[in-house]
């Protein structure tokens, strides 16, 4: 991917130092442009760490009277960064090698070095300028972001530049993407997400199928159905959405203050909605023969629980696993849902074919049971007042 921004690492150095020699008591110069010279960004920032929360950043944006403002912030969770006061490394603004001229956007600034050799990164920027000189201005969300790693061993003047997230120079993302470790929080999202798309997407499907395919064939069928939608599944999704809540609660972001959070507790509650229904259907028997309404609206209900669960895995690592890391989509997972998203209504659409012959089976054993010829007690438990028609 193609970043807006264009980081070039000039180099580093204090007086009777080589420029391209790093230590820890030296400074390194970042420069930060637009990758279109045309272009005007409200404003640029760079992060000396791997994850916008707790990573100290420096933010910059040009003023109306052609000054430029630098800002340290700090995220304590996923919101505005907030001014550091005191920050363990000042960034100074070198404005001879600064721009604020429109077409001629230009951000340089030196911060002193923290001895590391290899520099992990955060970047982002905005199309809103703060419309304020002051450091505690406002800024608003980012338009985009990205991650990466700057190899502060290698001659920058040697180094060929890349066009990957976060710019050039000794920018390294295509493998830095891979090498930087899951942070906790983000490893309780790794753990989230394995276990909703087991319990959503792979045993409640399940569930349904065997259901649709097997009622006309055994007497049983509602066995399997029970213990896989609730036994089984039951676990996979309690476990998922905790660990869901606690990857927020690790990151220190906020609950339920996007979508993919909202649809992701909406369902889970919907589930419980549909067990408690299943277990009404089983247990409480209508006076009148017939399929009763709760049994047309506990498959309607299932149906859209699945629907509703595809939705949410695709925000969850199309939009929110991105949003909320910064590291790049997960590769392939585009592909295996959209085969799953096909494949799950085909299933299902061929097991209506079974439909006919459920009616006639329900039919008889309707007969059978106005005249009282019971073959034997099973033929009780396949009424249709009686029978398990989740789906």
């Amino acid at each position: 991917m193609t970043s807006f921004l264009s980081l070039t690492l000039i180099g580093s150095g204090v007086a009777g130092k080589s420029p391209h020699t790093y230590r820890s008591n030296e400074f390194v110069t970042d420069e930060l442009t637009p990758k279109d010279s045309t272009s005007t960004p409200g404003w640029m920032a760079i992060g000396l760490g791997q994850s916008m929360i707790g990573t100290p950043m420096v933010v910059l944006w040009s003023n109306s009277d052609g000054s430029i403002t630098l800002s340290q912030r700090q995220a304590s969770g996923y919101a505005e960064p907030k001014v550091i006061q005191n920050p363990d490394r000042v960034a100074a603004l070198v404005q001879a090698s600064s721009s604020a001229s429109s077409g001629n956007t230009k951000f340089t600034f030196t911060i002193p070095s923290d001895g590391k050799t290899t520099q992990s990164f955060i970047w982002a920027w905005g199309d809103e300028n703060p419309g304020s000189s002051n450091i505690d201005a406002t800024i608003q969300q980012h338009r985009d972001k990205g991650r990466a790693s700057l190899n502060l061993a290698k001659d920058p003047s040697a180094t060929t530049p890349s066009t990957g997230s976060g710019g050039n120079g000794n920018s390294n993302t295509d493998s830095s993407e891979h090498e930087l470790p899951l942070l906790p929080y983000q490893k309780l999202i790794v753990a989230h997400a394995i276990f909703c798309v087991i319990g959503f997407l792979l045993l409640l499907p399940a569930g349904t199928l065997l259901a649709r395919y097997l009622r006309t064939f055994t007497d049983t069928w509602f066995k399997g159905h029970w213990i896989i939608q609730f036994l089984l599944a039951g676990p996979a999704i309690v476990v998922g959405i905790a660990m869901g809540i606690q990857a927020v609660a690790k990151a220190g972001a906020q609950h339920l203050d996007d979508t993919h959070k909202k649809w992701g507790i909406a369902i889970f509650v919907l589930y419980l909605v549909q067990c408690s229904l299943g277990a009404f259907i089983h247990f409480v028997k209508p006076s009148k023969p017939g399929r009763p309404p709760q049994n047309y609206f506990h498959a309607v209900l299932g149906l859209f629980i699945i629907g509703s669960a595809l939705y949410q895995v695709r925000t969850g690592y199309a939009d929110e696993w991105p949003k909320t890391t910064g590291r790049e989509e997960i590769t392939g997972a585009n592909t295996l849902w959209i085969i799953w998203v096909v494949l799950l209504p085909i299933l299902y659409a061929a097991g209506l074919a079974f439909l006919p012959k459920q009616y006639k089976q329900e039919g008889e054993k309707r007969n059978r049971v106005t005249r009282g010829d019971f073959e034997d007690e099973d033929d009780i438990h396949m009424m249709p007042s009686n029978t398990y028609k989740d789906y």
